[in-house]
């Protein structure tokens, strides 16, 4: 699966372009400078069992195995800029709080069911915060449309959850297991054929 066809897949699955998308389709650097030493052992941890809580193991390996953590990691610190850096930073903190004000724990310590709960519940939250910035941003929006600098204009930050939701699925998506377990593999892939067969069952080719 190449780039392009990764984040409109991501867009598709998540209701909205993928954040950083642009910076990861390129291979250029976004040049945000707040990642720093956010991603310390403790919250990669935390970021995989959140990945797992989205996409969890079943008769395949799910978003832990894939270590979906370390894609965060990356894509965060080369593709997002200042303020989403900041945006998904803040939100590593913020799960606990969500999950103590809920549980009266820590993410990592509830259940696979309150954990669950957690996120359902971030997952309203963000969508209602994700519209009203998409609301608050459409003046100035329009306003880069019409100058023809559309890529000029830097959007407020998305809520936090979306972030992880996305990296979650993109990361899953690019890892070996992704390609070897859930899709057809071709190590050497052969012409396009559009009128290949296919039956109701069959991988999606990688």
């Amino acid at each position: 699966m190449n780039r392009r066809d990764l984040i409109k897949l991501v867009g598709v699955l998540t209701g909205g372009s993928m954040i950083g998308g642009q910076f990861f389709l390129s291979g250029c650097n976004a040049g945000g400078k707040a990642a720093g030493g956010a991603f310390n052992e403790a919250n990669l941890a935390l970021l995989n069992e959140i990945g797992e809580t989205i996409l969890p193991a079943t008769a395949t390996p799910g978003a832990k195995a894939a270590n979906v953590a370390e894609f965060m990691r990356i894509l965060v610190t080369d593709c997002y800029n200042q303020g989403d850096q900041e945006a998904f930073i803040k939100g590593i903190s913020e799960i606990d709080v969500v999950s103590n004000k809920m549980h009266k724990n820590d993410f990592i310590k509830c259940t696979p069911e309150q954990r669950t709960e957690i996120l359902v519940s971030l997952e309203k939250e963000a969508k209602e915060y994700n519209h009203k910035v998409w609301e608050a941003d459409k003046p100035e929006r329009e306003k880069f449309k019409e100058e023809k600098r559309p890529y000029n204009f830097v959007a407020t930050p998305k809520h936090y959850y979306t972030m992880m939701r996305q990296l979650t699925i993109a990361g899953f998506l690019n890892s070996e297991i992704a390609a070897k377990q859930i899709m057809e593999y071709l190590p050497v892939p052969g012409k396009f054929d559009g009128a290949y067969p296919y039956k109701k069952g069959d991988k999606a080719f990688y």
